[in-house]
C-alpha cells in the first residue's frame, strides 16, 4: 500500500521522534514480560535515531535486559577453496566498518552507557547473520517471536536495504550477495576510513526482502538529507515490492511508516519537477 510521508524539519527531530516510539515499546515488552526485538542497519539513516535513543533511555530509567539488537547485515570476506567454491567468512568486527563493530558500540554501547551498570544489554542480545550458516538467521529471529520494530533505510543511488541488490527477489531470505558498485559507492560515505572504492568488500551477508517482510510487527523507513531526493521520490509512491528499489518492500510490511525531513522531501520535489 502506498504510504504517506510523516516529515520532520531535519534528522534530530525526526530521531527524537523515532526514539519515543522505540522506549515506549521497550517499557510495553518490560510490562509484558516479554522480550523486546530491534532491527538495526548500521550507518547513518538511523544514527540520530540511536543517540536520540540512549537519551530516551537515560531520562526513563529504562532496564534494558529484555532487549535485542538484531543487525541486518555485515561485510563478507569471499576467499577460493581448492575446489570449485568459495568460503565466505564475516569481517573482523573490530574494523571500523564493520556492521558488528557498529551495532556494538553506536547502538548497544551508548544504550547501555545511558543505563547504567547491571540495566544494560548484554553481549549475547546483539545479533548478527552469519556468513557460514545465514539461514539459520531467519529461524532465530522466528523462535523470537520476530522482531518488533524494524528500522529500515534506503540507498541513495540504488536503492538497495540492507545488503540487498536491485533486482532481489521477493522470496529472498537471509543469504551472502555479491555488492554492487553503486552500493559500495554509497558506502563510501558511510564509511569515510573506507580509502576509496578498492578497500569496500564485494560481497556481504543481509537478511532478505522475505526475511524484512515476514518477520517484522511493524517498520519504519527512515530517509533524510539532499542526497536521498531520489530515494524519498521512490519510496513515498511506492504501492508494494518493486525489485528495482529493494527498499520499496516496506510498503509490503506491516504497519508501514515512512519518516522523511525536509531536505529530503525539498531534493525529491526537484527532481520530479524536472
Amino acid at each position: 500500500m502506498r504510504v504517506s510521508p510523516i516529515v520532520f524539519p531535519d534528522p534530530e527531530a525526526l530521531g527524537r521522534k523515532l526514539a519515543a516510539e522505540i522506549a515506549v515499546e521497550i517499557e510495553d515488552a518490560a510490562r509484558a514480560g516479554r522480550p523486546y526485538a530491534l532491527g538495526c542497519p548500521g550507518g547513518r539513516s538511523a544514527a540520530s535515531t540511536y543517540r536520540a535513543l540512549a537519551d530516551e533511555v537515560a531520562a526513563r530509567r529504562l532496564d534494558l535486559g529484555h532487549v535485542v539488537i538484531v543487525m541486518m547485515d555485515e561485510y563478507v570476506e569471499a576467499r577460493p577453496l581448492a575446489s570449485p567454491g568459495r568460503e565466505y567468512r564475516a569481517i573482523d568486527s573490530g574494523l571500523p566498518h564493520s556492521c558488528l563493530r557498529f551495532g556494538r558500540e553506536e547502538i548497544v554501547g551508548r544504550m547501555n552507557a545511558a543505563a547504567g551498570p547491571g540495566r544494560g544489554i548484554a553481549p549475547e542480545r546483539l545479533w548478527g547473520p552469519d556468513p557460514g550458516d545465514p539461514e539459520a538467521y531467519d529461524l532465530r529471529i522466528a523462535e523470537l517471536g520476530g522482531i518488533d520494530l524494524f528500522l529500515l533505510a534506503s540507498g541513495a543511488s540504488d536503492g538497495h536495504i540492507a545488503f540487498n541488490p536491485a533486482g532481489s527477489p521477493a522470496d529472498s531470505r537471509t543469504r551472502v550477495v555479491p555488492l554492487g558498485e553503486r552500493t559500495r559507492t554509497d558506502n563510501l560515505a558511510t564509511f569515510p576510513t573506507f580509502g576509496g572504492l578498492d578497500d569496500v568488500p564485494r560481497h556481504g551477508v543481509t537478511v532478505g526482502i522475505d526475511t524484512i517482510r515476514t518477520w517484522s510487527k511493524r517498520v519504519v523507513m527512515v530517509a533524510h538529507g539532499s542526497d536521498k531526493g531520489k530515494a524519498a521520490a521512490r519510496l513515498a509512491r511506492a504501492e508494494g515490492y518493486e525489485a528495482d528499489w529493494p527498499a520499496t518492500v516496506f510498503a509490503d510490511c506491516a504497519h508501514p511508516r515512512l519518516y522523511l525531513d525536509q531536505a529530503a522531501v525539498a531534493a525529491s520535489a526537484a527532481l520530479t519537477s524536472l
